[in-house]
């Protein structure tokens, strides 16, 4: 295993699997776009665990054992262990690689395991504080380990509004995914926000909401404007970054935002079906994001 081909490896994977997060990392130097790949390869990765068909019991095994397998990955990048510690798998070779070229925070993931652990024991959300510190958890750890690798002078203020920009798009996911997630037998909306408009998301036999559809638009309204907010707060993480960072977030966050566009003007579709960009639009907002237009 060369470091060589476990970047090959981890682009393969963003292919494959990143349906909007690809769009954003091409747009990146090669260097960069490598490590993003990494990444990305291992959070999907642990994401994947969180989400497999397997009993819950063994999926929280195969998380703490991602958990050692990052501990292994820290002594590496530390010298506190050879690369050979790491043994022939491709994403922790190039992600040790990517960790040692940028100052990637690894400890990151640990908080994204975390949350997928709270996915597997069947969290509830009560209040939306609640549900913000999972959406940091999973989602805002992503936006602090590409701002690693994205580099910036001004590091404490750039966090902040990188961890606000991962929780606009996990927002947008969860919106994205009600009946999916529900099917799952999840619900992430917090309680007393369905409380406040009258929503249960109980769902008859063939999986349809049983709420009356006025009271889940105004629902889904309501979730969409408080995502909207965290996302004039994240992406003014852009001026802090350069061309090409800048370009590559704005790329992602540009098709999410559109995403959540179509959300907001079609509740019933996005309440019955899981919803998306077609490719086309997808490309015209990376090709915006990097001649600056998509800011």
């Amino acid at each position: 295993m060369t470091v060589a081909d476990a970047y090959q490896h981890c682009e393969r994977v963003v292919r494959e699997e990143a349906r909007n997060f690809a769009y954003g990392i091409r747009l990146m130097p090669a260097p960069k776009r490598r490590a993003m790949s990494a990444i990305y390869a291992f959070a999907r990765r642990v994401d994947d665990i969180g989400d497999g068909p397997e009993p819950a019991e063994a999926r929280l095994d195969m998380l703490a054992d991602a958990r050692r397998r990052l501990d292994t990955l820290q002594d590496v990048v530390a010298g506190r262990a050879g690369i050979g510690a790491l043994g022939a798998d491709p994403v922790l070779t190039a992600l040790a690689d990517a960790a040692m070229h940028h100052p990637i925070p690894l400890d990151a993931f640990g908080e994204l395991i975390d949350g997928c652990e709270s996915d597997v024991r069947g969290a509830h959300y009560e209040a939306f504080e609640d549900l913000l510190a999972y959406c940091r958890q999973v989602a805002g750890t992503i936006g602090r380990l590409s701002l690693g690798v994205f580099g910036t002078e001004r590091h404490a203020e750039a966090g902040r509004l990188a961890d606000a920009l991962g929780v606009a798009l996990q927002l947008t996911n969860i919106l994205r995914d009600v009946r999916e997630d529900r099917l799952a037998g999840r619900i992430y909306l917090p309680a007393e926000t369905l409380d406040r408009f009258g929503c249960t998301l109980d769902q008859d036999a063939d999986g349809r909401f049983t709420d009356p559809p006025e009271k889940l638009h105004a629902l889904v309204r309501f979730e969409v404007d408080r995502a909207r907010a965290w996302y004039l707060d994240g992406l003014r993480l852009l001026p802090l970054l350069d061309r090409r960072s800048a370009a590559c977030t704005a790329a992602m966050s540009g098709i999410y935002r559109r995403l959540l566009d179509r959300i907001s003007e079609h509740p019933t579709i996005a309440l019955s079906s899981r919803m998306s960009l077609p490719t086309w639009q997808k490309a015209v907002v990376a090709a915006r994001a990097l001649s600056g237009v998509e800011r």
